[in-house]
């Protein structure tokens, strides 16, 4: 069977396994947290337990990462771009089940994280174990791994529109039109799945959208619009940052105990940071929320939800943060919602408090949602046809793309790459829209490196080099030292005029011959450096050598670079 026919076979496959995959991992995050928190009664001495069970999930999670699995799986969004960037899309078969064990534990025990990116993690790794299996391409095994990512997103919410959407403006930057139908079909089977197994009832169904939306408050959804691009921004840098900071720590365990500690510390002032936070969100959209910490308790001063919930939001960043520092097992994704729900909230409850009923403050907090995601994820088609689908909320399009039109573009103004690719952009290894860059970053400067050159040693005379140059089909030839250590180099052109002068023979050596390299190559250089590097110098072949040995290696040309070029090109544009 042709392999594009074969695909959408394996893409139903690939999206009924991550469909019953996102129903096992909500419930047994659901099973976990009912069975540690649910005996506990309202204003319970049991509820400091609130503030120990997460450090606790943490630490568990930890312990399964560093001494089971041995291997790192968190940020699992960013470990699919890197994947398909520099590992020929191939993920490790023990994340088909890692990623959903650990976060399962992370966040049933109330880590302040989301389910989201660990179960992409774990559709993508599904994907990409059955194309490799099968034997399949590196374009057709992309595919697979892309509809796994599409079926756990749309399991997850029972948006399949949102599952390729989201595939496509994240993962698969370049997969063309005959993309499509494959990961349609994994979205719809893993949504499916979804109904057959939890029901139909939308992921965040609101009543009366409808009739809460009107043209007279578009102004205030612009207003939201560029309050969710100012959050998304100290969303994106404090996260990363943070983490950083906390990173500098060498001792996992002294991490884990100040983020655990710090987590504590937040939910005991903050209670709606406890676990994802979709509880918070389904308060504000029935306008039944209030202030959970017991420092507020019987304060009914107006302004208190709004300052309350701008803390809360604030805060959110710093738990998920703490969480994924200290070791447990959590995306961004879900936080991102929370946060843009509530900047939603916070924007509509303070215009009603200038003039009461001025905006509606269930559609603001869907909005918000929205907003904030094209700002953090910087993927504005997801952000609008996720809040629709998970809300039943269509009739909000207007809004939706208006916000998360102004957010999505303030934010490129100062953070060109998302929160999910601007570490691996730094590095070089981002695939881009641009399909260039994009053949560019999936060459391999180590399968380039030619090594049929004859090296000779600095110090041989000149009779032994003629003898090297006439046994040699190459006009190059590298020097070292006794070591094998790259030296120099030199041409056949630069030996010409004394080759057949035999009374030289003996009196000159290689090392009156040879030329220095401007620049060095090393085998794990992106070639986007590479490429700086031949522009830099006019250099027709550059030296690969060992990083850090200077052991010669070989060299990369020009030539052998744009023939590979041509044909990475072909093969990652063909239909």
């Amino acid at each position: 069977m042709p392999e594009r026919r074969l695909l959408l076979a394996l893409s139903l496959i690939v999206g009924v396994a991550s469909g019953f995959a996102a129903v096992l991992l909500k419930l047994a995050i659901h099973w976990i947290r009912t069975g540690l928190t649910g005996w506990i009664p309202a204003d319970s001495p049991w509820r400091f337990l609130y503030i120990v069970l997460p450090g606790a999930g943490m630490l568990i999670a930890f312990i399964i990462v560093r001494y089971v699995v041995r291997d790192k799986i968190g940020h699992g969004v960013t470990r699919v771009l890197r994947a398909v960037s520099k590992n020929d899309s191939r993920i490790k078969p023990h994340n088909c089940w890692s990623s959903m064990v650990t976060s399962a534990v992370t966040i049933g025990f109330g880590g302040s994280v989301g389910a989201e990116a660990p179960i992409v993690y774990t559709g993508a790794a599904i994907g990409s174990n059955l194309g490799r299996a099968l034997g399949l391409s590196w374009r057709g095994t992309t595919i697979l791994l892309g509809c796994g990512a599409a079926g756990a997103v749309a399991g997850m919410f029972n948006a399949p529109l949102a599952g390729v959407l989201f595939t496509l403006e994240i993962l698969l930057f370049n997969i063309s039109m005959t993309a499509i139908l494959p990961l349609l079909t994994a979205t719809v089977s893993a949504t499916v799945v979804s109904y057959a197994c939890l029901g139909r009832v939308p992921f965040l169904g609101v009543d009366g959208l409808e009739a809460a939306f009107s043209l007279s408050s578009l102004p205030f959804y612009v207003v939201l619009g560029l309050f969710c691009a100012a959050v998304s921004l100290y969303f994106t840098r404090v996260t990363l940052s943070l983490e950083d900071g906390l990173a500098r720590l060498r001792n996992p365990f002294l991490r884990w105990g100040l983020c655990a500690a710090g987590l504590g510390l937040m939910i005991f002032l903050l209670p709606e940071l406890y676990g994802e936070g979709y509880e918070s969100l389904r308060d504000l959209l029935s306008s039944n929320a209030s202030a959970g910490s017991p420092l507020f308790k019987g304060l009914n001063a107006a302004w208190l939800l709004p300052v309350y919930f701008l803390a809360v939001m604030l805060l959110k960043v710093l738990a998920m943060t703490f969480t994924n520092a200290g070791g447990g097992v959590g995306g961004t994704f879900g936080p991102t919602l929370v946060v843009g729900g509530i900047a939603g909230f916070v924007v509509a409850s303070s215009l009603n408090l200038i003039k009461p009923d001025l905006v509606p403050q269930g559609c603001f907090v869907l909005v918000g949602m929205a907003g904030l995601m094209a700002g953090v994820m910087q993927a504005p088609m997801t952000a609008i046809f996720l809040i629709a689908e998970i809300s039943g909320g269509y009739s909000l399009l207007i809004p939706l793309i208006i916000t998360s039109a102004i957010s999505y573009g303030l934010v490129r103004i100062f953070e060109k790459y998302s929160i999910y690719t601007k570490r691996i952009a730094q590095s070089g290894e981002l695939l881009t829209h641009d399909s260039d860059q994009a053949v560019l970053t999936l060459l391999k400067t180590s399968s380039l490196v030619e090594t049929d050159f004859t090296p000779v040693e600095i110090d041989a005379p000149l009779g032994s080099l003629v003898e090297s140059v006439s046994a040699s089909h190459r006009n190059v030839f590298p020097v070292v030292d006794s070591r094998s250590r790259f030296q120099g180099y030199l041409t056949l052109e630069d030996i010409r005029h004394d080759m057949f002068k035999t009374e030289l023979y003996d009196k000159r050596h290689v090392f009156n011959y040879m030329h220095s390299a401007e620049e060095y190559v090393y085998p794990d250089e992106s070639m986007d450096s590479v490429m700086g590097k031949f522009e830099k110098t006019g250099a027709w072949n550059l030296p690969v050598v060992d990083a850090d040995t200077r052991k010669y290696l070989g060299f990369v040309s020009k030539s052998k670079i744009f023939s590979a070029y041509r044909d990475s090109l072909r093969d990652f544009s063909q239909d």
